[in-house]
């Protein structure tokens, strides 16, 4: 007598491929899009950076502009004491867009290497883009 040998059903097969293909397809999706974010994110920083240094360039040519138009002053008055000057307030100064963007990627690092969380990892993201 002549055995047969089973063989499993095509659309089974065809459909355990398929699954594990979406689900393959799907995550990449994901990952693209999350990528693609953050990319546009990076982009908006740096745009707002250019902005900024634009913008600080324009203040800095401002008082040499004032500088060279003289103008009239009246003469000192006679010699007074001088009165204090105020005290300097101190600037916190704005982390620059290397330092977001260096921080940005030490934090995907870590998210990769798995020490963060994706939640962790959204809320430092947020916290470094939000400052």
């Amino acid at each position: 007598m002549m055995m047969r040998r089973r063989r499993g059903s095509p659309l089974v097969a065809a459909a355990v491929v398929g699954g594990v293909a979406h689900h393959a397809g799907k995550t990449s999706a994901e990952n693209a899009a999350a990528e693609q974010q953050q990319s546009q994110q990076i982009a908006d920083l740096q745009a707002q950076n250019a902005q900024l240094a634009q913008q600080q360039a324009q203040m800095a040519q401002q008082p040499q502009m004032q500088q060279a138009a003289p103008q009239y002053a009246p003469p000192p008055p006679p010699a007074q004491a001088p009165a204090p000057a105020p005290a300097p307030v101190p600037v916190a100064a704005a982390p620059s867009q290397d330092d977001k963007l260096a921080q940005l990627t030490q934090l995907g690092q870590l998210k990769t290497a798995g020490v963060l969380t994706e939640e962790e990892f959204a809320a430092e993201k947020a916290k470094i883009l939000g400052s």
